[in-house]
């Protein structure tokens, strides 16, 4: 699966537009994550443990995306855009990744 966030990927022609794909997910580091956390961020610098929820929910997210592709028979991903934002008071972290899914061709 070929994934761009451009409208177009160098080399391939689109040939079929399949439509807009997403995935999405929401995660926690949990109780004892979030105290971890704070005491870290007491500190100064880089709280890894959130650094961590974010890049594993950023992959689980595009990881939806390409198998909602897939579903439609697409070979890329095209226009792709990834959001996130903190949900409720604690740590949340959801994460939207689309775009859309379109098959290319070599040109």
């Amino acid at each position: 699966m070929l994934l761009s966030t451009t409208d177009e990927i160098p080399g391939f022609r689109i040939t079929e537009y399949k439509g807009l794909v997403f995935g999405i997910t929401v995660r926690s580091r949990g109780m004892g994550g979030d105290c971890a956390a704070g005491c870290q961020s007491c500190a100064g610098g880089e709280v890894s443990a959130y650094t961590s929820v974010v890049l594993d929910s950023r992959n689980e997210a595009l990881n939806r995306m390409v198998a909602d592709a897939q579903t439609r028979g697409a070979n890329a991903i095209v226009g792709i855009r990834i959001d996130n934002d903190q949900l409720g008071q604690g740590a949340n972290t959801g994460v939207v990744a689309m775009g859309t899914a379109v098959v290319v061709t070599n040109m």
